[in-house]
């Protein structure tokens, strides 16, 4: 069934702009209607039943990871008595961890519609499985999206912040924070080992950007690339570039 998503802080935003400061749910269904009617926003399908499982399952490990990780940390400033009762949570978070990995790749695979994006992302050297469930869960338009919209929905694509004779910083914003994460620490190795992005990162980084700036826009490379990956149905390969 197909939907449209409205920006709840964009519609709050129109109604400043034109002086409506009432919120009743009269207001607010006319107004998401006006708004609709001014902007045209895309009209979307309903995230299915799998993709909803497969997203409830990565926030429940990312919470497990970030558990995981405070434990980690513990281990250095907290008495000699209670590193045994760390350890001990640890190894249980650990082994929800690996649970929920595995029921994560029984889902997947269940899913026919999703074996030949699975095979073609995971050609990749950089994407390995967190990677791909984030990318089927939370970024279900990859390879229907042209390059700039793709690079936007993750939140790497550069806005400008001009004014007449000033030209300001180019700034990433907005976008899907948990997909540009994971591709965030896939290009922090991929630089290393990658040759189309170690290339693309040095070349960069010759020219005078700054590192940050550099890993961002490998980032972009990589989402493009991806996309364009599934669009054609076509495995990765090192004439990409």
């Amino acid at each position: 069934m197909p939907v449209v998503v409205a920006n709840p802080l964009q519609v709050r935003r129109y109604a400043g702009a034109i002086g409506l400061l009432a919120k009743t749910d009269a207001f607010d269904a006319r107004l998401i209607a006006d708004f609709d009617a001014i902007v045209k926003l895309p009209v979307r399908q309903l995230v299915d039943t799998k993709s909803r499982e497969i997203k409830d399952l990565l926030v429940r490990r990312r919470q497990l990871v970030a558990m995981a990780t405070m434990e980690k940390n513990r281990l250095t400033i907290m008495p000699k008595a209670l590193l045994p009762d760390i350890h001990r949570h640890l190894q249980h978070l650990n082994r929800q961890i690996e649970k929920i990995d595995a029921t994560l790749e029984a889902a997947v695979r269940a899913a026919p519609e999703w074996a030949k994006t699975r095979e073609i992302l995971l050609s990749v050297p950089v994407v390995g499985p967190t990677t791909l469930y984030t990318l089927l869960a939370d970024l279900p338009e990859l390879g229907r999206l042209k390059p700039k919209q793709i690079a936007a929905l993750t939140g790497v694509a550069p806005f400008n912040r001009d004014s007449g004779r000033l030209r300001g910083k180019r700034r990433i914003r907005g976008g899907r924070a948990s997909v540009r994460t994971v591709l965030y620490m896939g290009v922090l190795s991929s630089i290393q080992c990658n040759p189309i992005l170690r290339r693309f990162y040095n070349r960069l980084v010759a020219q005078g950007k700054h590192k940050k700036v550099a890993i961002t826009a490998c980032i972009r490379k990589l989402i493009v690339i991806l996309n364009a990956m599934v669009r054609d149905q076509q495995k990765w390969n090192e004439n990409m570039d």
